[in-house]
């Protein structure tokens, strides 16, 4: 259906006057969860993504930014959009400064592009998403892989950021030196924010050395094994707290073909990641793999791409818990019929629960409500010394009914305070209005 709103022609040419390369929104390429816009900007600077913002303030347009676009699918679907600013105009590497491990970049810049700059100095900006991903896209959507234990997601590697509020204004947080602090940190305020609170437009990350060599660990437990969720989470604890420094500590669990295998890469000097893997694997041996191999190629982890088909659960949780969390999706699975796709960063207290396209919405939603319960009572009393609970649970992406009928914009902590923020930065509520329950 439809659902394109009508703009008076002053609005248009506002808007051209902002920025030179202005169409009209294409229902097939430029829609959002069912929206057509109205327009669709291409702003080839910060200035001119300022322009258009203080157009947008002024004729009360709601705006979506978009990269790559891979990532209009997660949360809950924007309830209006006049204007879609799309960043990949923006896409140069505005400065390496490879003595200070440090790069600054356009939000419309390719993930794949600026490995490819970076690593002519022997560098790596060490987030593992696609390579087709834009980096202003990985950073709202907090976008992160296997190599998040070791390094952190795009958050923890932000040392500045450019960002345009909903009324235009500029403002720039950090700058291109790691250990500058000053100001608010605004770089993990916006990442993960999905473009709810401004758009932005420019990054700065600090950068790592490639590294000489590296190898996966791998450790198959047989899923048919009563106590081999137990076996494959004590790996995974062990793994992580080991002092054999791992990049990564994954887990990938799959009813077809049934699998169920921890990975840990380990990145270093050729010599020293050889011994290191050889003790690694007699670690995941001592746990109870039965199968254990190290190689070169990359693990086969699995996460949901922004956009994927098919329902997405994130659950979090502290890594003691990984096994109960395992037993919670496990019996979710059974109550339902369904049996989902699990992989993530275990390590870092990360999974993902992908639900084939295929299963009914009802279904779905009973499977989501089931694992909220049986989570629950896992997160019930987590937390940690300081009194922050660090279980949780969020449905990243589903149809629309789904999400309604899931409950997926259940209250979360700190949820004034989020909307306090939302008010400062959007009083207007424009900027992907509806996307997270305090968003309108």
């Amino acid at each position: 259906m439809d659902t394109e709103r009508s703009v008076v022609p002053a609005a248009r040419d506002a808007l051209v006057a902002a920025c030179p390369v202005v169409r009209k929104g294409v229902p097939a390429s430029d829609a959002v969860a069912g929206l057509v816009p109205s327009f669709v900007a291409f702003p080839a600077s910060t200035d001119e993504a300022s322009a258009l913002l203080r157009v947008a303030a002024a004729h009360d347009l709601s705006v979506v930014p978009r990269g790559a676009g891979t990532g209009l699918g997660w949360g809950l679907p924007p309830v209006s959009c006049d204007l879609v600013i799309d960043l990949q105009a923006m896409d140069q590497v505005i400065e390496h400064a490879a003595g200070d491990l440090v790069a600054r970049v356009q939000a419309g810049a390719t993930m794949g592009n600026l490995a490819s700059v970076l690593s002519l100095a022997g560098q790596q900006l060490a987030v593992d998403a696609p390579a087709d991903a834009t980096v202003g896209g990985v950073v709202a959507t907090g976008t992160a892989g296997p190599r998040r234990f070791r390094y952190g997601a795009p958050r923890d590697l932000l040392i500045g950021i450019t960002v345009v509020r909903a009324d235009g204004v500029v403002a720039h947080s950090g700058g291109k030196v790691v250990k500058n602090v000053a100001g608010y940190d605004l770089g993990k305020l916006f990442a993960g924010s999905q473009g709810t609170l401004g758009l932005i437009t420019e990054v700065t990350f600090r950068l790592h050395p490639l590294p000489a060599a590296a190898a996966w660990v791998t450790g198959d437990f047989d899923p048919n094994v009563p106590s081999a969720l137990a076996g494959a989470a004590s790996a995974v604890a062990s793994a992580a707290g080991s002092a054999l420094v791992p990049s990564a500590v994954e887990l990938l669990w799959t009813g077809s073909p049934a699998v169920l295998r921890v990975g840990v890469l380990l990145e270093g000097t050729p010599s020293g990641v050889a011994e290191r893997a050889k003790q690694m694997a007699e670690l995941l041996a001592g746990a109870g793999a039965t199968v254990v191999a190290t190689s070169e190629t990359p693990f086969r982890w699995w996460q949901p791409e922004p956009g994927a088909p098919g329902t997405v659960v994130r659950v979090t949780f502290w890594v003691r818990q990984l096994a109960e969390v395992l037993g919670a999706l496990a019996t979710a699975g059974v109550s339902t019929g369904i049996r989902p796709a699990v992989s993530g960063a275990a390590g870092a207290g990360v999974l993902y629960a992908w639900l084939d396209p295929g299963v009914a919405d009802e279904i779905a939603a009973r499977f989501v409500r089931a694992l909220r319960d049986r989570l629950s009572g896992v997160f019930a009393g987590s937390a940690d010394g300081t009194g922050l609970s660090r279980g949780g649970m969020a449905v990243l992406a589903a149809p629309t009914a789904l999400l309604a009928a899931a409950g997926a914009g259940q209250p979360v902590p700190g949820l004034d305070l989020m909307r306090a923020v939302k008010d400062q930065f959007d009083p207007g509520h424009r900027m992907c209005p509806g996307r997270f329950p305090w968003g309108r």
